[in-house]
């Protein structure tokens, strides 16, 4: 059985701390204990303090990275789409840069494995160079797990 991985990130218009951003800031944690609390959900990273070294994937501290683990893609559409993540969601101009290139990306990983930050960030630029594909897609164009017998 498959895991469905998903990644996204945001490039903060302002410093975490400021005050532009506190309606952000204030929803994370409401935000996280509805993903975790909702049917589907199978596992969020969770950053830990580390130093940024700048060979890390999105080792830039205005980078803000979601990567989530689901059991199918209507769990996570159904989080993302019709809870009250979307409230946040609509309002994510007034805190983030508007992307210039994929910033979500999903793909299946063998139930029971957890993504890595270095796995996402090579399957957000899979997606950038080929578009949607079975390795790396979005919701625009979404594949079933390919089986191995």
């Amino acid at each position: 059985m498959a895991h469905l991985a998903q990644l996204n990130i945001a490039k903060l218009l302002y410093p975490i701390e400021h005050p532009k951003i506190a309606d952000f800031r204030n929803n994370i944690d409401k935000i996280n204990t509805l993903g975790e609390q909702s049917k589907g959900f199978v596992w969020r990273y969770v950053e830990n303090p580390r130093i940024a070294t700048g060979n890390e994937p999105f080792a830039d501290p205005w980078i803000v990275v979601n990567l989530t683990v689901w059991e199918s893609i209507e769990d996570l559409k159904s989080f993302a789409f019709n809870s009250e993540h979307v409230e946040i969601f609509k309002e994510r101009a007034k805190w983030f840069e508007k992307p210039s290139s994929p910033h979500m990306v999903l793909w299946w990983i063998p139930e029971g494995k957890l993504p890595t930050l270095e796995e996402a960030e090579e399957k957000l630029e899979l997606l950038e160079k080929n578009g949607d594909c079975p390795h790396a897609f979005t919701f625009k164009k979404t594949f079933e797990p390919e089986l191995k017998s």
